[in-house]
C-alpha cells in the first residue's frame, strides 16, 4: 500500500505489518488506520525510516526508547561498520554536512533538505510558539481554503489579533462535498468569519454550471477570494506571516508537520533544488496555509468608504 492515500486501507486487518520511510507520512497514519487494523490479529508493526526534523518519526523514537513494548534499533553508520570507511567519506564529498548528518548518522537535528519554512517552524517551536492557544470570543474566527475535489481539502481556521495571529485548528478530508465541510464549520461554534478561498474558486464547474463560491454562499458560509499570486510570492508571504504565528499544538498536529515538511525535491542531475515545491501530503495544508498567509492582511486593512452620491442640479 501506499500511505498518500490512507483512507484505501481502511477496514483492512494485519498480521504484520512494516512501515518504510515512516517521516515521510502524515502524522495520522498509524494511530487513524495502521494501529487499529493491528488489533483483531494482535499483530506486529516495524517501523522505519530516515530522520527528517522533530516530526512524528521523532517523537515515535523518543517514546520508543523508553517503552518495554517496543525493540529501538538507531543504525548510525559511524558506529555499525556496515559501510565502509572510504565509502562514507566519498559520500561526505558529495552531500552537505546536513544531508550527510540525516541519511548516514540518524540526525533528527538536521535541517530538511530543500523544506521552505522548516527555520520559521522550528524558530515558532523555540519560541514557545506551538503550544495551547485557546479562542479568543471577542474576534471573529476566520478560515483559509485549499478546495480539491478527488484531492483533499485543507483547512486552517485563524484570528487576527493586535498580538498577531491565532492559527487555532486545522481540518483536511478526501472525496467529499463541500456540504461536508460547511457541517464541519458549523459544528465548530467558534467559526464565524470568512472563508478565503483560492483565486480559480470563481471559475464554473462542467458538472454544478456553478463556481465554487456560488456553492459556498448557498451553504450559508462567507467565501472570499485570495488574490492571485505567484507561488513563490505565496511563499514568502507564509515565510514572513509564520513569524508572527502562535498554533495550537493538538488541534493543529497534523498541519504543523505538514509545514514543516513542506518541501521542493532535491534535483540529483543538476544537483540543486528543484524550482517548484514537491506535490505530496503536506501540499493541501501549505497551499491554504499560504492562502491564510495572502488574504490575513486585506482583512485588516480598513475599507475604503463608498463615495458619497452627489446631488444633480436640482439637489438642494
Amino acid at each position: 500500500y501506499g500511505a498518500d492515500n490512507p483512507d484505501g486501507m481502511r477496514g483492512i486487518y494485519l498480521d504484520d505489518v512494516a512501515l518504510d520511510e515512516y517521516a515521510d507520512m502524515r502524522p495520522s497514519v498509524l494511530p487513524e488506520i495502521i494501529r487499529p487494523a493491528l488489533s483483531d490479529r494482535r499483530g506486529a508493526m516495524t517501523i522505519g525510516g530516515t530522520p527528517k526534523g522533530h516530526n512524528d518519526l521523532h517523537k515515535l523514537w523518543e517514546q520508543a526508547k523508553d517503552d518495554p513494548e517496543w525493540f529501538a534499533l538507531e543504525l548510525r553508520a559511524s558506529k555499525t561498520g556496515l559501510v565502509a570507511p572510504d565509502e562514507l567519506e566519498s559520500a561526505r564529498k558529495l552531500m552537505t554536512p546536513e544531508q550527510y548528518a540525516q541519511e548516514y548518522e540518524c540526525s533528527f537535528e538536521a535541517a530538511i533538505t530543500g523544506a521552505y519554512w522548516g527555520r520559521e517552524m522550528a524558530a515558532a517551536e523555540d519560541a514557545g510558539r506551538i503550544c495551547r492557544v485557546d479562542v479568543d470570543p471577542a474576534a471573529p474566527v476566520l478560515t483559509a481554503w485549499d478546495l480539491g475535489v478527488r484531492d483533499a481539502t485543507a483547512i486552517w481556521f485563524f484570528q487576527i489579533l493586535a498580538g498577531g495571529i491565532n492559527v487555532v485548528d486545522y481540518y483536511e478530508a478526501t472525496g467529499v462535498g463541500l456540504d461536508h465541510y460547511a457541517e464541519i464549520l458549523r459544528a465548530k461554534r467558534y467559526f464565524t468569519g470568512k472563508c478565503l478561498v483560492p483565486h480559480d474558486a470563481k471559475v464554473k464547474e462542467w458538472g454544478s454550471g456553478r463556481t465554487r463560491i456560488e456553492q459556498m454562499e448557498a451553504l450559508g458560509l462567507q467565501p472570499e477570494l485570495v488574490a492571485d499570486h505567484r507561488l513563490m510570492d505565496g511563499i514568502g508571504a507564509a515565510r514572513e506571516t509564520l513569524a508572527r504565528v502562535r498554533f495550537d499544538a493538538v488541534r493543529c498536529k497534523d498541519g504543523i508537520e505538514a509545514l514543516k515538511q513542506y518541501r521542493a525535491d532535491f534535483d540529483e542531475e543538476r544537483k540543486v533544488l528543484k524550482p517548484t515545491p514537491r506535490h505530496d501530503w503536506t501540499s493541501h495544508a501549505a497551499d491554504s496555509f499560504r492562502y491564510l498567509a495572502m488574504g490575513w492582511q486585506a482583512e485588516v486593512k480598513p475599507k475604503a468608504p463608498k463615495p458619497r452620491q452627489q446631488g444633480g442640479w436640482m439637489a438642494s
